[in-house]
């Protein structure tokens, strides 16, 4: 893509870009990506597999409308999920129509962004994610940066403020029509019920392009702390940076906030803090590090045994080997992700969900309460390993013996 804008390029600024927003053989590579997702369908009731029926005549209307400037986001639905410390997170859903405009835009305006964005920042980019960053954090934890700047954005995505967002978008997007239409995307109205109010900041997480656009806002603080030579490490609105002294750290605290306050934007008083990684900890991507080792945090546990306990209610009504296959999956990803924390975290994780497993045993022998004591030996280790429990602490083992085979 961008090879084929370089002809448009005047000074560093692109110009002439809707042709390419508009051009049917991008929208369908957005759509593909929309269908792909699957998501919930918005204000209009349009579902994937409803739109999908008659794709080709609605992806051709759109290419029109985009070309002929008569185009027009519509309102975003809002919704909420729930965090795990039982909190509600606001989602905005955008109908197909403009989650395929929103897709076709971004991968015009992404390549022009993609190439100038620091080395360190790691959310929602081509070929980089959560894992990456982590590495690098470690590898500075290594290296001997023990100060951690653990800086909270207060609802970031929501404080985003429009016009100085916009600014930072013209500094290399000149063509006036797709400005237009990223400003009205992030003007859509919300819906809520019967409520509907027009947001006067923020890009709403939910929609298609407000990565990016996070990612545009924060790329001067990027390059501001790399510039003067501080090691951070960014993941969307969440980041950390690694000092090797107290004074160093408290100097970069500093400079993040005199950023910010231009910025129009507010760090977390109570989250936003200096830690010492030796003596004491800090939490970052879902790990908790603390005096050279890593755990899954709190609210990582949490949100897995929110999950597994949906799949071993006592009363589920099917075989164990069932509820095992149910959960297995769950088990998989968590380690998936999780692989590289502590061996003793794993063996707490495979301890509780034995525990549950055990418990549905009792309720089916005509037991009260929770498998724990003598259900030790009636139901041992080795009979949910027998019936395909997936083990979190076995296949860390693995993974160990795996890295130093490699070694």
């Amino acid at each position: 893509m961008l090879a084929a804008l370089e002809t448009q390029v005047i000074g560093g600024v692109w110009f002439r870009l809707i042709d390419k927003v508009f051009n049917p053989k991008n929208l369908w590579s957005a759509w593909a990506k929309s269908a792909r997702n699957k998501g919930s369908p918005g204000v209009d009731g349009i579902t994937i597999e409803r739109y999908e029926k008659d794709a080709e005549a609605n992806v051709q209307r759109l290419s029109e409308e985009l070309r002929t400037g008569t185009y027009q986001p519509k309102a975003i639905r809002r919704t909420y999920v729930p965090k795990p410390d039982g909190k509600m997170r606001p989602l905005g859903i955008p109908t197909v129509s403009d989650r395929i405009v929103q897709g076709a835009v971004r991968h015009v305006i992404e390549p022009i962004f993609e190439k100038e964005f620091a080395a360190h920042s790691y959310g929602f980019r081509p070929r980089r994610g959560c894992k990456d960053a982590l590495r690098r954090v470690d590898g500075l934890l290594k290296s001997g940066y023990r100060y951690v700047v653990d800086a909270d954005l207060k609802s970031y995505f929501d404080t985003i403020p429009h016009d100085r967002l916009m600014q930072e978008v013209g500094k290399r997007v000149a063509d006036g029509r797709v400005l237009k239409l990223i400003e009205a995307f992030l003007e859509a109205k919300i819906m809520e019920g019967l409520d509907q109010w027009t947001p006067m900041a923020g890009a709403p997480q939910g929609a298609v392009i407000s990565p990016l656009l996070s990612n545009i806002y924060l790329n001067p603080l990027d390059h501001l702390m790399a510039g003067k030579g501080y090691e951070m490490v960014r993941y969307a609105d969440d980041f950390v940076i690694l000092c090797k002294s107290r004074q160093e750290a408290e100097r970069a605290l500093e400079e993040v906030k005199r950023w910010t306050a231009q910025a129009g934007l507010t760090l977390h008083p109570e989250k936003t803090r200096i830690a010492d990684a030796v003596e004491g900890k800090f939490e970052f991507l879902g790990f908790r590090f603390e005096k050279g080792r890593r755990w899954p945090r709190d609210k990582s546990k949490k949100k897995l045994r929110t999950t597994i306990k949906l799949r071993t209610r006592r009363t589920n009504g099917v075989s164990l080997r069932e509820v095992v296959l149910r959960i297995n999956p769950v088990l998989k990803g968590w380690f998936g992700y999780f692989k590289h924390a502590d061996r003793w975290a794993m063996r707490e994780v495979d301890g509780w969900v034995r525990m549950r497993l055990r418990s549905i045993l009792r309720k089916r022998h005509g037991r009260r309460g929770r498998g724990r004591g003598s259900d030790h030996q009636r139901w041992p280790n080795a009979f949910f390993a027998k019936i395909g429990l997936f083990s979190l602490e076995v296949a860390h083992q693995l993974a160990c013996q795996s890295m130093k085979m490699a070694h």
